[in-house]
């Protein structure tokens, strides 16, 4: 459940690059995004059987896909660190065109990476653009990889379930491994997962919840030796979200009783319309997808970017009174948005509450859009 805006807004500065404009109009990105699909690509219309670790890899038939890891990390000392890396993939006509040239390309590539270092009330965050031809940006399959420059996440193991991520830019970089400890969790209808009431606006996506993370991470110069956990979302498809959708709220929540928790609510303009989705994941990897029908997601707190001006959401209650779940979320640090091409807000955050009557705690990230006044759609 990730971005597409962000895809098209890398379409739109790279074209613009070539037109020598600087400016973007916020208008035609949402009436690009939500304009018809492209002719010849693939769209998301039912339940398919995935194929691992094929389905790590790019999935050119459709017109966007991402690969987007967060996770909570701890230094020896107890310092906590959160970090978030994501890659987009976006193609401009079906399919991986043959040209003569090596910088000859129809696609496109996005990363995003930040980190939260909440000792030290810092936050860093980065953004990197590139066409996907002449060794710039480009992802594999047999083994999986998927790099832009010299940020990448690779396979370590012919499964694809362990990984190693290296991204840096300046004194900020991550060096870490991760490797699953369940297997993939297929998020909606068997990972038929759908954004819309309209056929085709879908994406196919699961995730995997819990891998176990070692490695280093560095911010303003200083590195740390650190271990947590991290979660990944994968996600491809050729769709856009139905007229009146304003923004998303996204979850993901990693308990120390060792259940997962995905959710997400598509915010509309229309309350009547939003959406709602949740998955929960057991301690053998087994996931049952919940009813929602009572599920509510209520904001405690708000938060002003001094950078922006936005206010978001800074606090949550989550209940599920049918699984008996009330939980508490709290940002580790307010300040986590990313001011890049979009604004938006991802973070690390804390979890205390109740789980069947017994206590519970834990670590997690959300994504927040729409928050800005613009429109924004993802997949």
């Amino acid at each position: 459940m990730r971005h597409i805006a962000p895809t098209i807004i890398l379409l739109i500065l790279l074209l613009s690059a070539c037109t020598r404009s600087a400016s973007l109009d916020s208008t035609s990105v949402i009436d690009a995004v939500n304009g018809p699909p492209v002719a010849g690509f693939a769209r998301v219309t039912e339940p398919r059987p995935f194929v691992f670790p094929d389905d790590l890899g790019p999935q050119p038939a459709y017109q966007t896909e991402w690969w987007y890891f967060t996770g909570n990390l701890t230094d020896p000392n107890g310092d906590h660190f959160g970090y978030h890396l994501t890659f987009f993939r976006r193609g401009l006509t079906p399919g991986i065109a043959e040209r003569e040239s090596a910088w000859g390309t129809n696609q496109v590539y996005m990363a995003h990476m930040s980190i939260t270092d909440v000792a030290r009330e810092r936050f860093v965050h980065f953004e990197r653009f590139s066409r996907g031809g002449a060794g710039l940006a480009g992802a594999t399959s047999n083994p999986f990889r998927v790099f832009l420059d010299d940020w990448s996440v690779a396979a370590r193991d012919a499964t694809g379930s362990q990984m190693q991520l290296v991204a840096g830019e300046g004194d900020a970089r991550l060096n870490l491994r991760l490797a699953s400890t369940k297997p993939p969790a297929l998020q909606g209808e068997q990972g038929f997962s759908q954004k819309g009431r309209e056929v085709g606006n879908a994406s196919y996506y699961y995730s995997f919840t819990r891998m176990a993370t070692t490695g280093t991470l560095q911010i303003d110069g200083v590195q740390y030796a650190v271990t947590g956990d991290s979660w990944m979302d994968r996600e491809f498809g050729t769709s856009a979200l139905e007229a009146g959708a304003q923004g998303w709220d996204w979850f993901s929540l990693q308990l120390d009783n060792q259940y997962e928790l995905m959710l997400f609510q598509i915010r509309h303009a229309d309350p009547a319309l939003v959406q709602y989705e949740a998955m929960l994941i057991a301690p053998d990897g087994s996931t049952r997808r919940l009813a929602t029908e009572t599920m509510q997601i209520t904001v405690q707190e708000t938060w002003r970017s001094p950078h922006t001006g936005v206010s978001y959401p800074s606090g949550w209650q989550i209940s599920l009174p049918d699984e008996q779940i009330s939980l508490t979320l709290t940002p580790h640090a307010r300040d986590q948005e990313m001011s890049t091409s979009i604004v938006y807000w991802e973070g690390a955050i804390r979890i205390e509450g109740t789980w069947a009557g017994q206590p519970v705690r834990g670590n997690g990230y959300a994504e927040l859009t729409g928050y800005d006044g613009v429109r924004q759609t993802r997949g």
